[in-house]
Parts: structure tokens; C-alpha cells; sequence
């Protein structure tokens, strides 16, 4: 649970902000600066295409009502192609921060030449037949690498450590009067999250094998602290297939920019799973997260209520309360037999 010392919004207290935070500190009507209690070098991270305008501005309203409008974080929103002057009216017209607009260059985003895309679509085809959601969508596994190796990477991203990432249409069902992003940088967390869950095993078949040889290789990366427990019911010989719902992340990029990580993903990326299967941004990250920062770097945000259909996280008793939540506790996915919270707990010693 955060505690209380760090709720609160702009204040009068102190005007030293974390070492490296972001300019662009919001200013009143005179022009003179408004003092921030503290403040992280952080930024909100959308993915968006132009024809999602509307899910993207519902997603900007939500978290500026609930959380930026009292800290007014700058937004960084990418697209594989040039946003449309409506999508940069509407979104920046509601954003309270600085807001940013980029391209994703073309390396970044297509499957690569080296992919054998006779291959690639022969495994497409099946997942379509077996009902794979997104089986057979390459649109979506060039989203899950990217998000997966690249994101962090782009120029917009270059000067900020931590991010929050807010997918189109999603909701924020609680205020947030607490900075999640001073919070981690004060204590020395690395990866948040609300939900978790399994993944299907038919779109990462191979990914395991891939970790573990890569482990093997690579032991010298792997936290003293690991979740290993996490991720396997028996010191690693299968995955447990758990792992964090990555549409919501707020995290540090020092992670994904260190040697090890950057290791990892090119081993990974060597592979294909990408495409000959479907491998996902989520149990990348996940997976990573857990090995390389360790269980103590990782936090359940268990005060932000949230939801990508068709999960959700509502707080409850006081939490509910104090955050004047909109959602309803019963039906928070957090104890739901797809859900891995009970294994998260026992390895927090809950």
C-alpha cells in the first residue's frame, strides 16, 4: 500500500524536484512556475493509430481526470504512421502536460527481411483455424515487438526513465491524489502493475526454451532476488505461463535499456517467436521484469482502478473509498481463477 506521505498534488511545500525530472513545470496565470511537491522524469506512452481517435481521447480524459490534470505529466503518443491533425487537435486540446507526437521508423515496426514469411504465415493460417485470438494478425505481433524491444528506444522517449503506458479506451475508475512515479523512484521499483494473469500457451510454445537457454548462457543477469517462483512450479524446468497484463505498465526504461535486457531481447528477437508464433509483449516483459529486476522491484498498485476490457482491478474497503472509485470490488478480476494474484502473494509472503 503507498503510504500516506505521498498523496497530494501541486503544493507550496518544496520546488526540488528528483534529479532529472522533465521540464516543462505547469506555471499559473502570471507565468510564474507552480511549486510541485515532487516530480519523476516520466511521461504518460500511448500506441495509437489515427482510426482510434475516439478510444484514445476517452483513454487522455480518463487519466487526466483521475491522475494528470494534478501533476500534468508531458504524453508521448507513436504511430506506424503520421498522425492526422484531428487526432493531434482532439487529444492535445484535454491533455494538461506537454504533449508529444511521433513517428515509429519502419525498422522498428515490420517483420523483418530475415523472417521467413512462408513460414510465418503457414503458423498464422493455423492459429486462425484453431481460433487464436490475433492468430492471424501481423499487425499485432509487429506491436508486441515493438513494444517488446523498440518503444523505449524512440527519440521521444530518449530523455525520460519512467513511463506509464495507456492503451486506447481504457478505464481509471479511482483518483489518484499520489504520484505512482515518485513513489517508484523513491523506492527503488523498477516494474508496477494491476493484473496478472495466465497466457495461452499455444502463442508462446517455443518462448520458455528460448529463456531458458538464454539463462543458461547468461546467468550473470539473473537478480540475486528473482521471482523465479513466479514463473515456474519447479526452479524453471516449465513456465507457469503467469504474467503481468502489460497494457498497464508503469515502469523504469533504465531496465529495458541495461546490457541484460538488451541481451535478452536480441536473443529472443533471434528466434522469430515474434512471428512463427506469436510471442507477446506481456510475457517478454514479464518474464524479464522477474528474472532480471527481482521481487522487490516489483509493485501491485493495488490504489488504481483499472480496466482493459475484459480484466479489471478495483481496489477495495478504504482503497475504494479513498479513491472514490466508480467500480464495483465484486467484479475485480484480482482473485479469478484465470488470475495469478494468489501466486504473487505467496511470493510477497502475503
Amino acid at each position: 500500500m503507498i503510504p500516506s506521505s505521498y498523496y497530494g498534488g501541486f503544493g507550496e511545500e518544496s520546488e526540488a524536484d528528483i534529479p532529472g525530472a522533465h521540464e516543462g513545470v505547469p506555471v499559473q496565470a502570471n507565468g510564474s512556475p507552480i511549486a510541485l511537491r515532487r516530480r519523476a522524469n516520466a511521461t504518460l506512452f500511448m500506441l495509437a493509430r489515427n482510426s482510434e481517435v475516439d478510444d484514445a481521447v476517452h483513454s487522455v480524459r480518463s487519466m487526466e481526470d483521475r491522475f494528470n490534470r494534478k501533476y500534468r505529466y508531458p504524453w508521448v503518443f507513436l504511430n506506424e504512421q503520421p498522425f492526422s491533425d484531428e487526432f493531434k487537435r482532439r487529444v492535445s486540446i484535454i491533455a494538461s502536460g506537454p504533449v508529444h507526437f511521433g513517428k515509429i521508423s519502419d525498422e522498428h515496426w515490420y517483420q523483418p527481411s530475415w523472417i521467413n514469411e512462408t513460414k510465418a504465415q503457414e503458423e498464422r493460417e493455423k492459429m486462425v483455424e484453431e481460433n487464436v485470438p490475433y492468430g492471424g494478425s501481423l499487425s499485432y505481433r509487429n506491436m508486441c515487438r515493438f513494444n517488446s524491444g523498440f518503444f523505449f528506444r524512440h527519440p521521444l522517449l530518449q530523455d525520460f526513465r519512467y513511463y506509464w503506458r495507456v492503451e486506447p479506451n481504457v478505464h481509471f475508475y479511482c483518483d489518484m491524489n499520489f504520484d505512482p512515479f515518485v513513489f517508484m523512484h523513491e523506492n527503488n521499483k523498477t516494474y508496477g502493475f494491476t493484473i496478472t494473469l495466465y497466457e495461452s500457451q499455444r502463442t508462446i510454445e517455443s518462448l520458455w526454451s528460448a529463456v531458458t537457454d538464454f539463462v543458461i548462457q547468461h546467468p550473470e543477469y539473473v537478480a540475486k532476488n528473482h521471482a523465479m517462483t513466479f514463473l515456474s512450479d519447479n526452479n524453471g524446468d516449465t513456465y507457469s505461463l503467469c504474467l503481468f497484463y502489460s497494457n498497464f505498465e508503469i515502469a523504469d526504461m533504465d531496465l529495458w535499456r541495461s546490457e541484460a535486457y538488451t541481451a535478452f531481447f536480441d536473443y529472443l528477437d533471434s528466434r522469430g517467436g515474434f512471428y512463427y508464433e506469436r510471442w507477446g509483449d506481456a510475457p517478454v516483459h514479464s518474464i524479464a521484469a522477474a528474472l532480471f529486476a527481482g521481487k522487490d522491484r516489483i509493485h501491485f498498485f493495488r490504489e488504481i482502478g483499472y480496466e482493459h476490457s475484459p480484466y479489471m482491478h478495483c481496489p477495495a474497503e478504504d482503497l475504494w473509498t479513498r479513491g472514490r472509485c466508480t467500480c464495483d470490488p465484486a467484479r475485480s478480476f484480482d482473485y479469478h481463477g484465470f488470475s495469478c494474484m494468489r501466486r504473487w502473494d505467496r511470493i510477497q509472503g502475503r
